[in-house]
């Protein structure tokens, strides 16, 4: 099949390699001619690049397939441009991360248009390039079906995973890492969840890290007495060095906690133990604030979540103005100097 990808970035650009990689084709449109140089040099006659969108569309054969894998915040637009010069039986794909809100808006606009909307929630980062895709994909099963060659190709395969317990027969495409999750709307409101699911489970481990990371405080403050501050009752009890590296390890390796994530995090730890070269700051990119707005909407309770999504605005210093109005009430009250350099 052929597949046309608006967007050669990291994730644009490995689906183009993987899906050429398995026998496959694609045109690709991009504004930098850099992009599009380096993967038609890579990839050979298997790859077409294009800096216009007219001349990207010529060279698509039909049904076309465009795939859209650019920032959340221009993908509107562009599918509004791409949907204009496409005719009916044409497929537009957002595999970025839009609300599902959106999917909803999209779809409903592009069906008068006889043009077929699908949403795909695609995880895999950077590694998807050789570990594959895992696909979350909303809108209508007979285009889904369609696609089915260009999905397998850009999905994991069976292999990723030893098969769930009890699974026979003839594996779903769950277990090749594609879903067809519903209609429009459908595939980004389960990677929205995922990703609200992502904070947690990053907030749980960085958190744990940071007690054993502390895990010395009694030693390394010992002595020390604050009048502000609560003391420390037993210091004997935290007097513990712990290698939290090391622990990142041995906990890859037959723990409960094992996880990718945690790979990602010893390999972080082993490069650079101390984490000089970070700055602390963790963005969002919306998904975590969509999880906790749906929570809030049907009632589900998700404390975990919310308090992640919460900590990473603490992280970029949205929390320093509350601090401050807690220093100036602590000093009104009780004379507690803590203001700065004091």
């Amino acid at each position: 099949m052929q597949l046309g990808m608006i967007g050669l970035g990291r994730m644009g650009a490995n689906i183009v390699r993987r899906i050429v990689e398995d026998g496959h084709t694609a045109v690709g449109y991009e504004r930098r001619p850099k992009n599009i140089d380096d993967l038609r040099e890579e990839l050979g006659d298997s790859f077409q690049g294009c800096t216009e969108l007219a001349d990207f569309v010529s060279k698509l054969q039909t049904p076309r397939v465009v795939w859209v894998m650019i920032p959340a915040g221009a993908t509107g637009a562009v599918i509004d441009q791409i949907a204009e010069l496409l005719e009916p039986g044409d497929i537009i794909i957002d595999g970025g991360n839009s609300r599902y809100h959106e999917d909803l808006e999209r779809a409903a606009r592009l069906k008068p248009k006889g043009i077929h909307y699908l949403d795909i929630g695609t995880s895999g980062g950077v590694f998807g390039r050789t570990r594959g895709y895992c696909l979350m994909i909303g809108g209508e099963a007979e285009q889904v079906t369609y696609l089915d060659p260009l999905l397998k190709s850009i999905a994991p395969g069976l292999d990723a995973a030893e098969r769930t317990p009890g699974r026979t027969g003839e594996p779903s495409t769950a277990e090749q890492g594609y879903l067809h999750c519903g209609p429009a709307g459908a595939g980004h409101f389960v990677k929205m969840v995922h990703n609200g699911i992502e904070y947690g489970a990053m907030a749980a481990y960085a958190e744990g890290l940071n007690i054993l990371h502390k895990a010395n405080y009694g030693a390394a403050h010992a002595g020390e007495f604050s009048a502000e501050e609560t003391p420390l009752e037993h210091p004997e009890h935290y007097q513990y060095d712990i290698d939290v590296p090391e622990v990142t390890e041995v906990w890859r390796r037959g723990s409960v906690v094992a996880s990718w994530l945690l790979d990602l995090t010893a390999a972080a730890l082993h490069a650079d133990p101390s984490l000089e070269s970070y700055g602390g700051r963790v963005s969002d990119s919306g998904e975590g604030r969509w999880t906790v707005d749906a929570a809030i909407d049907t009632g589900v309770p998700a404390p975990v979540l919310s308090a992640a999504l919460f900590a990473r605005f603490s992280s970029r210093g949205e929390s320093l103005y509350a601090d401050k109005v807690l220093s100036a009430m602590r000093l009104a009250f009780g004379g507690h100097n803590e203001l700065p350099g004091k």
